[in-house]
């Protein structure tokens, strides 16, 4: 599995124009809302609740608030769900889409239904949001790179670029690989091997599943 995780050194750091420093970074990383035709529930819709509420319990131990950084996807599910409970907390908020935005909301977001769309558009409306798509600001990648790799590596290295004593990553999981490599697994593995600070929602537990 390493050998296809490429090295931090393959993107170069953010330059940190914004004299707004956070207290801390959050990284988040989890499940999508279940297709319709998944045939092995790991995110039911249904579980949505249950989902937000445990995410929304993480931050309060984090003390979330002002002071502070969430970074994160824009896919419908866990994404959204952190996505939403930072705002609430008062928390700017990145978003790094893999994709222009029309690609991504069709590949991560539309497939579960117009309310997570609108949900996706609710929270870009919000001041505190910061859309940030990865072809427009990496370029286009090069030949065999694996986008979602690419986003979960520029995910962190835009939070190690203010201290890597400030990162912290709440995962939403099941502890099981994705169908492929750029997923919460990668996320979690890459995020120990440079900080170590990953607390884990396991969604077998919170779920029943």
């Amino acid at each position: 599995m390493t050998d296809s995780f490429p090295n931090l050194t393959g993107i170069e750091l953010p330059e940190l124009k914004d004299p707004w420093q956070p207290r801390q970074v959050v990284l988040f990383s989890g499940h999508m809302i279940d297709a319709p035709d998944r045939s092995e529930p790991r995110f039911p819709p249904e579980k949505e609740c249950l989902a937000a509420k445990a995410i929304a319990a993480a931050l309060d131990e984090l003390a979330m608030g002002a002071q502070d950084l969430a970074i994160c996807g824009g896919a419908c599910g866990g994404d959204l769900l952190f996505a939403e409970a930072a705002l609430r907390c008062g928390s700017r908020l990145h978003l790094h889409l893999q994709y222009r935005e029309a690609e991504f909301l069709q590949a991560s977001v539309a497939f579960a239904g117009q309310s997570w769309v609108d949900r996706y558009y609710a929270v870009k409306a919000n001041s505190l949001t910061r859309i940030r798509v990865q072809p427009d600001e990496l370029g286009p990648p090069e030949a065999g790179t694996n986008p979602y790799v690419r986003n979960n590596l520029w995910q962190l290295h835009t939070a190690l670029a203010h201290g890597a004593d400030k990162v912290r990553c709440i995962a939403l999981w099941n502890g099981e690989g994705g169908r492929g490599p750029g997923g919460t697994e990668d996320m979690v593995r890459t995020v120990r091997e440079f900080s170590g600070r990953v607390s884990i929602v396991d969604t077998r537990q919170l779920f029943g599943l």
